[in-house]
């Protein structure tokens, strides 16, 4: 279970970059080459410093809705690269700089807040060994989707989730909204990443109805 959290998490929430300062819009063009770009001998020394300065952009920042959750992004991810047990740590910290972003601001980034803890809550290994629930986690998706029904993110991670319960029909409905979402100025990188991992979620999805 811990190791198929570790190779799942990092395909967490990328977030748009409108209203942004340049100093989170940086962080989120470093998550994604790390995530889509880097070699696998790489990425785990480029997220830790990447985090690093997640971490150092959220204080200067006074722990802003955008940058707890950025923060929590590139944690998550980070987790994926470290693996083992040392991800479980990684991942409870990411959780609960959302819930202080949630307290902060619920709507910051088109309610990624929810999209990224319903992300979190399935992926992770449930009790005793961590935090995962599915019942939380539906219920953090479904919240997301009601903010940003068109989103890409929300959709891509709805369809994942659904996917993984076995509901494959509507899996594949919310991957093709993932696909057909707009693109987001700024974010060809992070889009470019997402949509292929879509169109692999919709292939095996569609598989399973055949």
């Amino acid at each position: 279970m811990i190791v198929a959290f570790c190779l799942s998490i990092a395909g967490l929430p990328v977030q748009a970059a409108e209203s942004l300062s340049q100093d989170i819009v940086n962080l989120q063009h470093g998550w994604a080459s790390a995530s889509y770009a880097s070699s696998d001998d790489t990425r785990e020394a480029t997220l830790q410093t990447l985090a690093e300065r997640a971490h150092e952009v959220t204080q200067q920042q006074a722990r802003s809705a955008e940058s707890l959750i950025w923060e929590a992004i590139i944690l998550s991810s980070y987790a994926k690269a470290k693996g083992g047990l040392g991800a479980l740590k990684l991942a409870e910290q990411a959780r609960d700089l959302l819930l202080e972003a949630e307290k902060k601001d619920p709507a910051a980034l088109q309610g990624s807040v929810y999209t990224t803890l319903g992300s979190l809550h399935y992926k992770v290994p449930g009790w005793p060994i961590g935090f995962g629930d599915k019942k939380k986690a539906r219920a953090y998706l479904e919240k997301s989707l009601q903010m940003n029904p068109d989103g890409i993110d929300p959709n891509y991670f709805y369809a994942d989730f659904l996917a993984a319960q076995g509901d494959y029909a509507l899996a594949v409905q919310h991957y093709n909204k993932a696909l057909a979402a707009a693109d987001r100025a700024g974010r060809e990188d992070a889009d470019a990443g997402r949509r292929a991992e879509a169109k692999a979620g919709l292939a095996l999805a569609s598989s399973k109805l055949r």
